[in-house]
């Protein structure tokens, strides 16, 4: 994926980015080029134009070149509105002299530049991404120019979560791994969990005897299970007065990698935290061929995905 269709807010303050806005000269080689450049929306017209601030210039983006979907009436306008006061792409589309100078622009340009790169890439490709909204069923990421996909709750981790705010938070930069597409839709499909470990990678962090600090992923008649790395959980025998996702201490008894197994005792609960833990990636680039997330020779319940 080439970096020039970056998640709104990567490019704004870049040197290569600002250079483009010093001139007209620069702009209009940069509109010859249709190289995607950020600007800043500071305010959305009566008529849903967006006024983009451009250094010393102030540029314009017509209503239906705000975002793919508003000229055929399938993006709503808060498609539009919720942009004022963030960064947003465009390209340059027309420059007028004047004073002062007209700049003309269009965001929907950058998306479909944007999706057509997307939709180039092979299942396997890991991706730079930010959090843009959360619902129950899965976490919308911007994939590049304002282009929105959405990473399902069961994709976010191998530890299952209640909801997606659970493992992220809105602006959150974060990387994702392509598992499909539908050109004909212009839709990507992704995933996240394969680029956070596996079972052993996140087992060589602990040691039987340590005591850590872990989530609650589920409350069982035979057990509780504790999160302890968003791809790894272990049980601890069942305890009153716990609930889905409370924060506890928990003394590592025994990690059991031929059953993929972790064995711990509960000590307490813990004050909640304001939101996630930052997040620790293991792969953040390249292409994946397939994730084998169970130790090696491991065939019941293995956990895998073969891309492609």
């Amino acid at each position: 994926m080439s970096n020039l269709y970056l998640p709104e807010g990567r490019l704004l303050h870049t040197p290569e980015n600002q250079a483009a806005w010093e001139t007209l000269s620069s702009l209009r080689q940069a509109m010859e080029q249709e190289t995607v450049l950020e600007g800043r929306a500071v305010l959305c017209t009566p008529g849903h134009d967006l006024l983009v601030n451009l250094g010393p210039f102030t540029g314009t983006i017509p209503r239906e070149e705000a975002a793919l979907g508003i000229r055929e009436g399938t993006a709503r306008e808060i498609a539009i509105l919720s942009r004022v006061g963030k960064p947003i792409s465009f390209t340059v589309t027309g420059v007028a002299e004047g004073a002062p100078p007209q700049l003309t622009l269009s965001r929907r340009r950058a998306q479909e530049l944007a999706l057509a790169e997307l939709l180039r890439c092979p299942p396997g490709t890991v991706l730079p991404a930010t959090v843009t909204h959360l619902e129950g069923f899965g976490a919308f990421v911007d994939m590049g120019c304002g282009v929105v996909s959405l990473i399902g709750i069961e994709n976010c981790s191998v530890s299952r979560i209640s909801h997606p705010a659970r493992r992220f938070t809105v602006g959150q930069e974060i990387y994702t791994v392509l598992t499909g597409s539908d050109p004909d839709q212009g839709r990507l499909f992704l995933s996240h969990k394969e680029l956070l470990g596996t079972w052993l990678e996140n087992a060589a962090r602990f040691s039987p005897g340590m005591t850590v600090a872990g989530w609650v992923r589920g409350v069982k008649s035979y057990g509780t299970f504790v999160e302890l790395t968003p791809n790894l959980t272990g049980l601890a025998d069942q305890t009153e007065g716990l609930a889905e996702d409370d924060r506890v201490s928990v003394y590592i008894k025994a990690i059991l990698p031929d059953r993929m197994k972790i064995k711990l005792t509960l000590i307490h609960r813990l004050e909640p935290e304001p939101g996630p833990e930052p997040l620790s990636y293991f792969i953040t680039s390249g292409q994946l061929s397939r994730w084998d997330y169970s130790p090696p020779g491991r065939l019941a319940h293995k956990i895998q995905t073969v891309f492609g």
